[in-house]
């Protein structure tokens, strides 16, 4: 069963559910949201620590991403709390050379970036998402 909510998706990783395939169904609940207010029902909840570092950091990044680029009425307010950010850099790759790491460094979204989280331009692109691009 595909999780609704940031949330449950966590729940199913602490559960040992496969993180990658769990973030992905994640993502169509909130892309298949037809209104801003449902989207933000899928943020409302904070997901609870894993008692890793990244992926508790990775899901304010997440949330707060989301509610901006969908321009929700607002970002839930636990993704700012200190646990949600990293002392130390996380460069999101399977490669580890320094231009991918300068590359992910410059491209990463202000969302990402200000947690220590360095990823691509656009982490969490899905087929279905909706969202355009001028």
């Amino acid at each position: 069963m595909r999780p609704a909510t940031l949330a449950e998706a966590y729940e199913l990783m602490i559960a040992g559910e496969p993180r990658e395939a769990i973030l992905s169904e994640f993502l169509d609940s909130f892309y298949l949201a037809p209104t801003p207010e449902q989207r933000l029902v899928c943020l409302r909840d904070e997901p609870r620590m894993t008692g890793d570092t990244r992926l508790d950091a990775l899901a304010g990044a997440v949330a707060e991403y989301l509610a901006k680029q969908y321009r929700l009425p607002s970002v839930p307010a636990w993704t700012f709390e200190p646990c949600r950010y990293l002392d130390r850099a996380w460069h999101a790759s399977p490669f580890a050379d320094d231009g991918m790491r300068e590359y992910l460094t410059f491209a990463s979204p202000a969302e990402f970036r200000s947690r220590n989280i360095f990823t691509e331009e656009r982490p969490l692109r899905r087929a279905r998402s909706g969202l355009t691009r001028p």
